[in-house]
């Protein structure tokens, strides 16, 4: 299972706005900078965050943004579903795409638990826990 630039960029970007200590926020050519990403591919990632209700501007438009709740309250799984929908094979999602689906499919069970312990997972971890993670503790870096 791979997971995409959008979903990566995402949380970066989330965890750029959740240490901000600003009450103005930070602003989105802040983020481009720290993270070294476009503002213009930041701007879909911004969007997705947003249209999600994770993030908005701290005063109105021009100022910078913020999160629209505490870190603790923002799980993974709300960060990694403003981009994709959970969708670990289509048969779950779509009946139609596999004539087995309505059958009693023991693969189609398995995926199906897959994708539930999937979204646990995910759900298990929130923002604040992400933020305060030892550096040491961190395995992957991108």
């Amino acid at each position: 299972m791979k997971v995409n630039t959008k979903i990566r960029y995402g949380l970066r970007t989330m965890i750029e706005i959740a240490s901000c200590l600003d009450p103005e926020g930070i602003l989105q050519k802040e983020i481009a900078t720290n993270q070294k990403l476009s503002v213009k591919y930041l701007d879909y990632i911004v969007s997705s965050l947003k249209l999600k209700g994770l993030i908005m501007h701290a005063n109105g438009r021009g100022t910078g943004y913020v999160l629209t709740r505490p870190a603790s309250q923002i799980t993974m799984l709300d960060i990694y579903t403003a981009f994709e929908p959970i969708m670990v094979v289509q048969c779950i999602s779509n009946d139609s795409y596999c004539e087995r689906s309505s059958n009693c499919c023991r693969a189609n069970l398995y995926w199906k638990e897959f994708q539930r312990q999937f979204a646990d997972m995910l759900s298990s971890r929130n923002l604040a826990q992400i933020l305060h993670q030892k550096e040491e503790d961190c395995l992957l870096c991108d």
